[in-house]
């Protein structure tokens, strides 16, 4: 249950009343109340703005909606205390009874708790990481790749219908300095000596197996003849190695995706000339000549007359080419036109998780999808780069030279839940510090270890120290339920429920605004709340988990932990890390 819809209902209800009884106009638009947790958590649980958003259209003072309104609450169960602040706010305060009974609610629900169905199983396309497939995956790409597939995740969790989707990149120039790459190892594999890898090819020693694997398939076929003879086929075989590389790395860091795009066939069908097409129906080609570049100077720049795309119609800078002057199509034709694929795959809603350095891409790809679209949504997300450190010293890389980490080093050296975990312990467009030695400490400054500890320490309790306090204890989630949840009483119990209960609500705000660090905020906040309730037992015997000689109490202490549980391993699910049974 989301505790905010719940009472959302109540004010909507109590809203209804006023209005039969006169007190409001009849007809009020709604859509603009909120029911949400007040800025300051000693004002209450609850708060709403309906008396300032209806004040201008019913024509009175918001002070007197808010005091008729708190009349009609201050009665209504469940709520013990009804404020008014400031020019209109009402703030609400609930009794200890309703959080108490959200405790069997979520253990009944267990991991469905904070599911959603806000997005009504409307379709979205997530598109993310989409590197070239020229190499191993970098440690750059870890961040948009667990940004995409937290974000996927939390989508599904709030009631979409997602397709995770890998944009192949196989169509470029960056595919025959590829292919020429894996010939030379062809070559150096079939005993041909080829001394120092020339400038402009790939010089990586993850083409040797590549070379090796042709010299097997292909013998001595493609040793001595034109380069027209091999390019195709090796350019298509080493694409093929490069994506099984791309998708064990992406496996390693429990990624796998629904559907790869190959750009090369997006080319090769009429998806182009049908987005074109599209834009010309709606009269938003034209044949002119752009401005010269910023930057350029006059005898750099030759004005050509070329198919141009009304970019700032839609919100763009400058108008976009389409075909250039020889015919060729743009590499944004290209974009568009993938985009009008998705769209006409039944994507109205897209998302594209793309590098900080792809800024000046955003306001074309969404000028392109309004333009071919009357309902199409496109929302780009940047992610900022990740500055490595080791110990304190920062780590520098050149992916030019060849000096780089590789995804799947990463992944090896502190596991994947690590990973995928700090990489969201900032926005996505915030720059995030990683270091090495600090992400595998066992500190509350380590999040991801304070999270994966209160895990492990509720299931701690139930696995060892309830069962040696009362033999024969049932600690299924089903016994738990059944408990006298009446015997919480202490304010810390009260307010790590109510943090409990904040979790749909903080699932369908997260989902809303495609930002999945709040996942990890949220879960670490409740983690500290457990540890907290932990080290006050520590203290004070009559504030542990387990009391020898009350088993009531007890038993509803461990609901109350294994709510807790349940919760972070809801979260940390939808981040992709593994809640953890026992710490090792």
């Amino acid at each position: 249950m989301n505790v905010f819809t719940y009472f959302s209902a109540i004010i909507q209800q109590a809203l209804d009343s006023l209005s039969k009884a006169g007190t409001l106009p009849n007809g009020l638009d709604m859509a603009g109340v909120a029911v949400e947790p007040p800025r300051d958590a000693n004002h209450g649980d609850i708060a709403t703005n309906a008396a300032l958003v209806l004040a201008r259209q019913a024509k009175m003072k918001p002070r007197d909606i808010a005091t008729a309104l708190a009349k009609e609450l201050v009665n209504t169960n469940n709520i013990t205390k009804v404020d008014i602040a400031g020019p209109g706010f009402i703030n609400l305060t609930i009794s200890d009874e309703f959080w108490r009974d959200c405790v069997p609610n979520i253990l009944s629900e267990g991991n469905n708790y904070g599911n959603s169905d806000m997005g009504g199983g409307a379709a979205v396309n997530v598109e993310y990481v989409s590197a070239n497939p020229t190499g191993p995956m970098h440690v750059g790409h870890v961040r948009g790749a667990v940004f995409g597939d937290a974000l996927s995740n939390l989508l599904i969790k709030a009631g979409y219908k997602v397709a995770k989707e890998y944009y192949i990149n196989d169509a470029g120039s960056q595919i025959d300095v590829l292919a020429r790459s894996a010939h030379l190892r062809y070559l150096e594999a079939c005993g041909r000596d080829i001394g120092t890898i020339p400038e402009g090819l790939y010089p990586g020693d993850y083409l040797k197996d590549v070379g090796a694997d042709l010299a097997v398939k292909y013998g001595e076929k493609f040793l001595d003849c034109d380069e027209s003879e091999w390019l195709e086929t090796v350019r298509s075989e080493a694409t093929a190695a490069m994506m099984d590389l791309i998708r064990s790395d992406l496996k390693a860091l429990g990624i796998e995706h629904d559907v790869f795009y190959s750009e090369k066939i997006l080319h090769e069908s009429s998806r182009i000339e049908d987005a074109i097409g599209v834009l010309k129906e709606r009269g938003q080609v034209y044949q002119g000549v752009l401005e010269p570049p910023k930057g350029k100077r006059p005898d750099d720049w030759e004005p050509r007359e070329q198919t141009l795309f009304r970019a700032t119609d839609f919100g763009d800078d400058v108008d976009r080419a389409l075909q250039k002057s020889n015919g060729d199509y743009t590499y944004f034709a290209a974009d568009i036109a993938y985009h009008y694929d998705k769209y006409v795959r039944g994507f109205k809603k897209m998302v594209n998780v793309l590098g900080a350095d792809h800024g000046g891409y955003v306001k074309r790809l969404k000028a392109g999808v309004t333009a071919l679209s009357d309902d199409g949504e496109l929302d780009v997300r940047l992610c900022q780069l990740v500055r490595l450190f080791r110990d304190g010293e920062p780590i520098k890389m050149s992916k030019r030279s060849g000096v780089f980490i590789t995804l799947r080093e990463a992944v090896d050296e502190v596991g994947k839940d690590v990973m995928r975990f700090i990489m969201l312990t900032r926005k996505n467009d915030a720059p995030l510090d990683f270091d090495y030695a600090k992400v595998q400490e066992q500190t509350k400054d380590n999040p991801v270890f304070y999270v994966q500890y209160a895990h492990a320490r509720v299931n701690s309790v139930l696995r060892n120290r309830a069962p040696d306090a009362f033999n024969g204890i049932d600690v299924c989630d089903g016994a738990l339920a059944k408990a006298d949840f009446s015997q919480l009483k202490t304010p810390f119990e009260i307010a790590i429920i109510r943090r409990c209960a904040a979790w749909p609500r903080m699932v369908e705000a997260a989902a809303e605004a495609h930002e999945p660090h709040r996942i990890a905020f949220f879960l670490y906040d409740l983690a500290s709340e457990l540890h907290t309730l932990w080290n006050r037992g520590n203290d004070e015997p009559a504030e542990r988990f387990v009391i020898d000689d009350d088993k009531a109490l007890t038993i509803a202490r461990l609901g109350l932990i294994r709510s807790v549980a349940i919760v972070i391993a809801s979260g940390l699910n939808v981040l992709g890390v593994t809640p953890v049974e026992e710490m090792r």
